[in-house]
């Protein structure tokens, strides 16, 4: 379904990209703007379906874009954000992961735009209320949490990665190339070993998993 979108992104080169790249998908750039401020105009004049915006840009070349995505969601905590870094840094990741589960949120590297299909489907999923954050910083963060991971058989680290990444099992069980009845017992030893209690819906077990691990 097409999407409306305001882009927020300094760089013009990577702006058009980015604004050809989501037209090309069928979905309505309604403005592409270069800073933090005027994203903050634009959104509250457009009420777009989904934010996507780079986390560094002007006024301040710091983390304007993210805090604007925060002052963004505090306004209207049902808009879905997309947030773009170049490099990883898990504080970002976890203020978006404070902004709560009212709707969609997705933390994503700027080299997973060279990725088509993965960035159009992440901007897909978080515009329809899930939670989609970068496999890398997946990594990082199961790399820096070592206890109680050590609970967890390999197999079930694997399956924890990408429930972190927001795959449902039966997408678990087609990476892992295994049946998802077994996908399902992995899942419910890694929740019983973690200790989490999770009400079933995707979304919230992604949430619940990501704050686990950056706990």
């Amino acid at each position: 379904m097409p999407l409306t979108v305001v882009l927020a992104e300094d760089s013009p080169l990577m702006r058009d990209g980015l604004v050809g790249l989501l037209t090309r998908f069928g979905h309505q750039v309604l403005a592409a703007v270069g800073d933090a401020d005027t994203l903050v105009t634009a959104v509250r004049e457009h009420r777009p379906d989904i934010v996507v915006t780079d986390v560094r840009m002007p006024p301040d070349h710091t983390d304007d874009g993210l805090r604007a995505a925060i002052a963004l969601r505090a306004e209207s905590p049902t808009l879905p954000v997309l947030v773009l870094s170049q490099y990883i840094e898990q504080s970002y990741a976890a203020h978006l992961l404070d902004l709560g589960s009212d709707s969609g949120v997705g933390y994503l590297l700027k080299d997973r735009v060279s990725a088509v299909s993965e960035f159009v489907d992440a901007v897909t999923q978080v515009a329809g209320g899930a939670t989609v954050v970068d496999p890398e910083v997946v990594r990082q963060l199961l790399n820096r949490r070592r206890d109680p991971l050590q609970r967890l058989t390999p197999r079930e680290r694997e399956v924890l990665g990408l429930m972190a990444e927001g795959r449902a099992n039966g997408e678990i069980a087609r990476a892992l190339f295994v049946s998802e009845a077994a996908v399902n017992k992995h899942v419910g030893n890694i929740l019983q070993k973690l200790e989490l209690h999770l009400d079933g819906e995707g979304h919230r077990r992604v949430l619940a998993v990501l704050a686990y691990l950056r706990a």
